[in-house]
């Protein structure tokens, strides 16, 4: 009977943590999601109406995001965020995985030196280097150009280190059998390595795409011609000194962010086995 009643109790006490815990999670959860329900809430409000402490507007409002395509060439921004980010993904995945593969699988003198110092640079701030790089594209005429927004993102060392990390997993084995085949460097890298990594490449890819794509300061600074603005920067139309557009920029900010729920959402899997994956060798 004692046991009974003592099995009793520790049952209820472990479904008591198990619902404790959750509840936990749901709290953090909501608190977590709420500013971005405010954010889709506020943008069907009326302007007089978004700061007031009604979360729930008094008349919904569904033309505020017809207004933002109206007031600005909204597409043209929109296409401008996700061209440039795309190319810049692509690119960066490229030579990092390219330098990954020369840092991880090939034997030079001076490699780890010369890794050292290419990390090193991942503790140079980015306003650090703005100046040197709006010179050198101030040489290269690329201002004003997708240009000067693609070519000077196209290089990560975070990148590199990535890469390297899952390139480093991949047993020597593989590159040693390719060889004996026959398989240049070349080869051995796209047909190799490069598949192997590619839960790294997709984290790589997540993590590029969105940080191009919500860049705000380097399109701000080289770009002067309307049909070249990304979106951040078109958004500042809404904020001007004749007043702010607040529920035109929440409803620009959620049709903004959609892409990047979208990206998350599909590549979610890949992401979190990407960070793990990322870890395992050093």
């Amino acid at each position: 009977m004692l046991q009974r009643q003592s099995a009793g109790r520790a049952w209820w006490n472990r479904k008591g943590k198990v619902w404790g815990s959750h509840l936990a999670l749901a709290l953090i959860s909501l608190t977590t999601i709420t500013p971005f329900l405010w954010m889709v809430l506020a943008s069907f409000k009326p302007l007089e109406e978004v700061e007031r402490l009604n979360p729930f507007p008094s008349v919904w409002h569904p033309e505020n995001y017809k207004n933002i395509f109206i007031q600005i060439p909204f597409a043209r921004y929109y296409f401008n965020s996700v061209f440039v980010s795309a190319w810049v993904t692509f690119l960066q995945c490229l030579t990092s995985a390219m330098a990954a593969y020369a840092f991880a699988r090939i034997r030079w003198k001076g490699r780890d030196m010369v890794f050292r110092l290419y990390l090193a640079t991942l503790m140079i701030p980015g306003v650090v280097t703005m100046i040197p790089n709006y010179t050198l594209m101030v040489k290269l005429q690329l201002l004003d150009s997708y240009l000067g927004l693609i070519v000077p993102a196209a290089f990560s060392a975070f990148g590199t280190f990535l890469l390297r990390q899952f390139m480093l997993t991949v047993p020597p084995a593989l590159d040693e059998a390719a060889a004996m085949d026959g398989a240049s460097h070349w080869q051995i890298f796209w047909e190799v390595a490069l598949p192997l990594t590619r839960p790294g490449l997709i984290t790589l890819a997540v993590f590029t795409f969105m940080g191009t794509y919500g860049s705000f300061l380097w399109p701000l600074i080289l770009i002067k011609s309307e049909h070249l603005r990304t979106l951040p920067i078109g958004m500042l139309f809404f904020d001007t000194n004749y007043g702010r557009q607040t529920n035109l920029i929440m409803a620009a900010s959620v049709v903004n962010i959609l892409p990047l729920i979208v990206l998350f959402m599909v590549t979610q899997k890949f992401l979190v086995k990407g960070i793990q994956l990322g870890a395992v060798k050093g």
